[in-house]
């Protein structure tokens, strides 16, 4: 690294918070996140040294753009905030019995068969109508949302 990026770098653990604020408009031309000091740090810090040195080359970009979407590929529609990684497994005992949940990119598995919801699967189980959330223990009986 260069004389002038060490120091620019060095410079921000110095500033204040709305120095940070005002560093990160000059060199992104748009309002801070409101996130924490360490956070505007890296991301201050990153932002100098791709000024200085380049960015990632448009081929990198586009290679971690595809591998993201063969990880995870984009639903149609709304993201749902709450789902968990897909992947997860979702354990409930119900009678004695252990009962296993696979949480998929669109719905749910049990007993390989696929699901729309979590609720079909706890109604399977028990016989009866169940809010699959509040059955698998992921939301409280308490909680609003």
């Amino acid at each position: 690294m260069t004389d002038n990026v060490l120091a620019r770098l060095a410079e921000l653990k110095t500033m204040d918070i709305g120095a940070l604020k005002a560093k990160w408009r000059d060199l992104f031309t748009s309002e801070p996140p409101p996130y924490n000091r360490k956070f505007l740090e890296s991301r201050l810090a990153y932002r100098i040294q791709e000024l200085a040195y380049g960015g990632l080359k448009p081929e990198t970009v586009k290679r971690l753009a595809a591998l993201a979407e063969q990880l995870e590929p984009r639903r149609s529609g709304a993201r749902k905030d709450n789902m968990p990684v897909t992947g997860t497994r979702l354990l409930r005992e119900w009678q004695g019995v252990q009962h296993i949940a696979t949480v998929l990119i669109d719905g749910f598995e049990y007993q390989g068969r696929p699901y729309k919801s979590l609720s079909a699967i706890a109604r399977t189980i028990t016989g009866t109508r169940w809010n699959g959330w509040l059955f698998f223990g992921l939301r409280s009986q308490k909680s609003n949302g």
